[in-house]
């Protein structure tokens, strides 16, 4: 019996992504999409993600490629301009779920202590979850399973009540591992789909 929710946030409830900002910065895609896979790497994101200051990565990158100094500052100093907007059917969806009063509703998210701020005074719906587990406070990340039990650990869920939905098919493999059950989110529709195939009702 499923009586807990757990949602990632990015690309399931939160339209983020880079070249929504790089795209106003370079002129030519090919340029943007090499800068965003050889400098600002999602790699190094994650790793602001996971405790690292928004300074310090910057920093980091500055040293290394002093030439992309301002394209690389801009990632943070300008973060906000990543933001897409909600993704609203699945937004929807939490908000049915929360409504039926059956379930309590968690968010694990991989996003900067820094960073998630600005998103919080963005979206009102962030203030519905019964609890945010937020990497960047706890400085460690998905798919680790530490990050994964902190969460299960400080509200009391017992994994196999416990559905995980995320659009990072890792981040389900190692939820599943701690005996959750998952779906891998790829649209609002398919996610309906999927809460019925699991008897989650909205």
């Amino acid at each position: 019996m499923i009586n807990t929710i757990i949602f990632d946030l990015g690309a399931v409830l939160i339209d983020w992504n880079p070249q929504y900002l790089y795209r106003k910065i370079f002129a030519d895609e090919q340029e943007m999409q090499t800068f965003l896979s050889t400098i600002c790497t999602p790699e190094w994101n994650e790793e602001q993600d996971a405790g690292r200051s928004l300074q310090e990565g910057a920093d980091f990158l500055v040293t290394k490629f002093p030439d992309h100094a301002e394209n690389i500052r801009a990632f943070y100093g300008r973060w906000e301009e990543m933001l897409g907007g909600a993704i609203d059917d699945t937004v929807e969806i939490f908000k049915q779920l929360k409504d039926s009063g059956k379930y309590k509703i968690y968010a694990l998210t991989n996003w900067s202590a820094e960073t998630f701020e600005i998103a919080k005074a963005k979206y009102d719906f962030l203030d519905w979850f019964d609890g945010i587990v937020i990497s960047g406070v706890e400085r460690t990340r998905k798919p680790f399973p530490e990050f994964y039990q902190i969460l299960l650990d400080r509200y009391n869920i017992k994994s196999e009540e416990a559905l995980f939905i995320d659009d990072n098919h890792r981040n389900i493999v190692a939820a599943e591992a701690l005996g959750m059950n998952a779906v891998h989110f790829t649209s609002a529709s398919e996610l309906k789909h999927q809460l019925a195939i699991l008897n989650v009702s909205i």
